[in-house]
C-alpha cells in the first residue's frame, strides 16, 4: 500500500460530481481491483464551529473539549469519498449505500488535538445483493492508533457468485439471521424535514437524498432520507459511550424526513425503529473490557 500524504481535506463537491459521472461505467465485481492507496491528512486540526454545530443537530452535549465518538468519521469522509469516487474504484458512487459501521475509540479525544488521519480501502467482499466495499479511518497521535472504524459500502447488482459466496461463508461460521426482540422503547423523536440539511451543512455530506424531497426523488425515494450516520450518532447521543469505547451499528432501513421514530435501548443494545420498521441496530461496549 502506498501512502499519499494531502494538504488538506478534498472538497466533497467535485468529488461528488466525479463519482456521479463515472458511474455509469463502473462494473461492479467481489473480485475487482481497487485503490491500494492510503490517504493521510498528517497534522489535522478540528474547526470547532463545524463541530458545534455538528454537536448540535446530533445532540451531544456542546462545550466538551471531547470530540464525539462518531466525529472522527466525518473527519475522515472526504478522504473516503476521494477514493470511492476514483477511477479505479470499482464500484460506482451513485447508489452505493452505507451498511454498517465498527468504531473504535481507544481514549477520549480533545477537540483542540492534532491527530495524523489516515483512509485506505480494505477489500471487496461478495454480498447476497451484490459486492460490498470496506473503508477503514485512522486517528493517530505520534505512533498510537487513537481512534479507528471500519464502514462497509454495498453496491447492489445481480451476481449469483456474490450470493452463493456470502451462503457459503455464512454456513462455514454458523451465521444466520435471526430476529431479535424489540428493546423497549426509551424516547419518541419527531424529526424536522430539514435534519438532512443541517447535518450536511455541518458534516459536509451533501448527498442529494438526503437534502429535498425533489432530488431524492430523482433516486427513488419518497421523500429525502437521513443520514445513516445521523441516526447512529443521535442514538449514542441518547445512549451514551464510554471513554474507550467500541460501538457496531447496522443500517437497515431509511429514515424518510420528515418522520418519527421510536429509539429504544436495554444495557449495550440499542435501536431506532417506527412501528414493526427496523432503521438502526447498534451495541456500544467499554474497549477496556474487549467487549463487541
Amino acid at each position: 500500500m502506498t501512502d499519499v500524504v494531502l494538504r488538506r481535506p478534498p472538497a466533497l463537491a467535485p468529488l461528488l460530481a466525479r463519482g456521479a459521472l463515472l458511474s455509469p461505467v463502473k462494473r461492479p465485481r467481489p473480485d475487482a481491483d481497487f485503490p491500494r492507496t492510503r490517504l493521510v491528512l498528517p497534522a489535522l486540526r478540528v474547526d470547532l464551529a463545524r463541530l458545534a454545530a455538528y454537536e448540535r443537530v446530533c445532540g451531544f452535549a456542546t462545550g466538551d473539549d471531547a470530540l464525539p465518538v462518531t466525529y472522527p468519521h466525518v473527519l475522515g469522509f472526504p478522504s473516503a469519498m476521494r477514493l470511492m469516487s476514483a477511477r479505479d474504484f470499482p464500484l460506482p458512487l451513485l447508489g452505493l449505500v452505507h451498511t454498517s459501521i465498527d468504531i473504535t475509540r481507544h481514549r477520549p479525544l480533545p477537540a483542540t488535538g492534532s491527530y495524523e488521519l489516515g483512509v485506505y480501502i480494505d477489500g471487496l467482499a461478495p454480498h447476497r445483493r451484490g459486492t460490498e466495499a470496506a473503508v477503514i479511518t485512522e486517528m493517530r497521535v505520534g505512533p498510537d492508533v487513537v481512534w479507528e472504524s471500519r464502514s462497509t459500502y454495498l453496491a447492489r447488482h445481480r451476481t449469483p457468485e456474490a450470493a452463493e459466496a456470502a451462503e457459503a461463508a455464512a454456513a462455514v461460521t454458523g451465521r444466520k439471521e435471526q430476529p431479535e426482540p424489540a428493546l423497549p422503547s426509551v424516547a419518541e423523536w419527531r424529526l424536522a424535514g430539514d435534519i438532512g440539511r443541517r447535518y450536511a451543512a455541518a458534516s459536509g455530506d451533501r448527498n442529494p437524498i438526503h437534502l429535498y424531497p425533489l432530488t431524492a426523488r430523482l433516486f427513488g425515494f419518497p421523500r429525502a432520507i437521513a443520514h445513516g450516520m445521523w441516526t447512529v450518532a443521535r442514538c449514542l447521543a441518547a445512549h451514551g459511550t464510554p471513554q474507550a469505547a467500541v460501538v457496531r451499528a447496522e443500517f437497515r432501513a431509511p429514515v424518510l424526513l420528515p418522520g418519527k421514530v421510536t429509539y429504544a435501548a436495554r444495557g449495550d443494545r440499542f435501536e431506532l425503529r417506527h412501528g414493526d420498521r427496523l432503521h438502526l441496530t447498534g451495541t456500544v461496549h467499554s474497549a477496556l473490557s474487549g467487549g463487541r
